[in-house]
Order: C-alpha cells, then sequence, then structure tokens
C-alpha cells in the first residue's frame, strides 16, 4: 500500500445497531474526527427522522457533512464524493484521523472505491418522461424495465429502492447508449486514495436489532418526530429528501387518513426493511470486519475487542 494513501477507519452497519456511538469512542481514542455517509443526514432541519447525532454527541469530536443541505436542494453522489474526499483530506491534512461512519452503502463504496462520475448533465425532459412513467406504473415496472439493459444495475439498485437512482440509472441509458455499469467500471479505473479499514456492527440474533429500531422509534416520537414531520411537509415538496423514512410513514396521520398508532406501526416496519437492505448491501463487500454487538456481555467488552482489531491494523491510541 503507497505511503501517499490516506488511512481511515470505516465504521458501517444497519440503522440503530450502534454506529454513532462507536464512531465517537473511536475518534476519541485515536484522535479523530467523525465523516458522515448518510444520505439523509447531509440535510439542514431533518435532525430526528435521520437520527442526526445530537449536539451533546458532536460537541465530544468534531463532526463533518451533517446538516449542511437545504431539504429542497438536489445533492447527489458525485456530490457527495467530492465533499468527502475533501473533508478526509482536511482532517488528515491537520494530523487526525479520518472517522466515515454511516449506512448509505452507495456513498462508502463509491469513495472508498475512487469512483470518479461522467460530467453527463440530467435532461429535464427525459427525466420528466421516467417520473411520469414511475407515478403510472411503480417502482417493481422501471425496475423491470432497467433489467432488460441493464440487469446488473437493477440487481443492485433494488434492494435500495430509491426511485431517483432508479430513474438516473435509465436516464444515463436512454441519453448516452451506455448503461450506468458500464460507466461505473469505465469510472473505477483511477485508484483510490484511501487506504480503509472497514468495520460494520450486527446482531446475530436478529430481534435485538429489530427491537432496538421499535424503540428508536418511540424515542423519535418521544422526542418530537411529529411536529418535525408536520414542519417538514409544511415548507417543503421536493425531491430526495422526501424519501426519508420518518416522514412519508406520518403523512396520513398529518392528513388525517389513519390513526397514529397505525402510522408508528408502518414506521416501524419500514425502518426494519431499511435495515434489512442495508445488511445486505454491506454484506456482498469481502473487505468488512463483522462485529456482532451480541456476541460480547457488556459495550465495554464489544468496544475493547474493536479497539484489539485495531490495534492489530496499526492504529495507536493518543
Amino acid at each position: 500500500m503507497p505511503d501517499n494513501k490516506i488511512k481511515l477507519i470505516s465504521i458501517a452497519g444497519p440503522t440503530a445497531s450502534g454506529k454513532t456511538a462507536l464512531s465517537i469512542e473511536i475518534a476519541k481514542k485515536y484522535g479523530g474526527e467523525v465523516i458522515s455517509a448518510d444520505s439523509m443526514q447531509i440535510y439542514k432541519y431533518m435532525d430526528i427522522a435521520t437520527a442526526k447525532p445530537t449536539p451533546e454527541e458532536m460537541g465530544r469530536v468534531p463532526h463533518h457533512l451533517i446538516g449542511f443541505v437545504e431539504p429542497g436542494d438536489e445533492y447527489s453522489v458525485a456530490q457527495y464524493v467530492t465533499d468527502a474526499s475533501d473533508a478526509i483530506e482536511k482532517v488528515s491534512s491537520v494530523g487526525k484521523l479520518p472517522v466515515l461512519v454511516g449506512g448509505t452503502g452507495l456513498y462508502i463504496d463509491c469513495l472508498l472505491d475512487g469512483v470518479v462520475f461522467s460530467d453527463a448533465e440530467t435532461d429535464p425532459k427525459l427525466r420528466d418522461k421516467l417520473q411520469d412513467k414511475l407515478d403510472k406504473y411503480g417502482l417493481d415496472y422501471m425496475l423491470s424495465e432497467l433489467e432488460k439493459f441493464d440487469p446488473d444495475s437493477a440487481k443492485r439498485l433494488a434492494p435500495q429502492r430509491n426511485p431517483k437512482r432508479i430513474l438516473r440509472a435509465m436516464e444515463i441509458y436512454y441519453s448516452s447508449g451506455v448503461t450506468m455499469t458500464e460507466q461505473n467500471l469505465r469510472s473505477k479505473s483511477e485508484e483510490s486514495k484511501f487506504d480503509p479499514v472497514m468495520i460494520a456492527l450486527n446482531y446475530r440474533d436478529r430481534e435485538i436489532l429489530y427491537s432496538r429500531i421499535n424503540r428508536r422509534v418511540d424515542i423519535m416520537i418521544e422526542d418530537g418526530l411529529i411536529e418535525e414531520a408536520r414542519a417538514f411537509y409544511s415548507s417543503c415538496q421536493s425531491n430526495t429528501s422526501n424519501q426519508a423514512i420518518g416522514y412519508k410513514e406520518l403523512k396520513p396521520y398529518l392528513d388525517g387518513e389513519k390513526t397514529l398508532e397505525e402510522c408508528i406501526e408502518t414506521l416501524k416496519r419500514s425502518t426494519r426493511r431499511y435495515a434489512k437492505r442495508q445488511l445486505t448491501w454491506f454484506m456482498r463487500n469481502k473487505n468488512i470486519k463483522w462485529f456482532y454487538v451480541d456476541d460480547y456481555k457488556s459495550q465495554d467488552e464489544f468496544y475493547s475487542a474493536v479497539f484489539r482489531f485495531l490495534s492489530l491494523k496499526g492504529f495507536e491510541f493518543i
């Protein structure tokens, strides 16, 4: 591994697995700063729904790429790679350890794999046409259409069920004749600037993770998620930020169409399904060292195991 590559620690895993707490402990122990890899925590104001670190947590170690994009603005994976690369280089340049943490697998993979995105611009007319087709026929139909000419992208994007990325894959092909898969293969010709040690969290007993998710939703409700969702829908009618789990599930309650109890149960179910999709994504990466949190009797024992692993990788406490 060339000496000029930037060493960093990457922490991945499903929602509610304990990534935030671990990232802060690692940053404290090793003199690091946290760089978020969460596609929803980038947005301003969306604090409770996206489970952003609390002000107290962010006061313990510096955090980057949290709450800096207006909810009405578009923000692409390519923009994230640029912003995260800049943040990592800035942290490393002052002698600090970059600690990348988040559950958005596409962000992490594109950043660490050195993906270089093409400069192809969005075609508004084509995008509108594809959006109309999505609205008329649904996401499963669009995935089946994508599978006809780019089966690899369809398989990769299906677990995420992110309409914007599926439409973008179709748009790239219809406007250029080159599939997103081929574009990505061409893009990966640039060697990554980073030398990551990748770890991820999971639970052998899936019910423990689901229980943590359910409890997190209950706490979000107690902390004011309903009021945050109401404020969001009164001020923002757009794009990617509308995909945030936590708002769309509560909208039927806000519109008087369903009871709060029904919507909370839907939110818990949506979050559990999202966690399963995250695990499916990260399990494909053979470079990840998995830690099963319920293998340990206490949080301290779990953290000690992580620290031992990192010491074997050459990281030392400050």
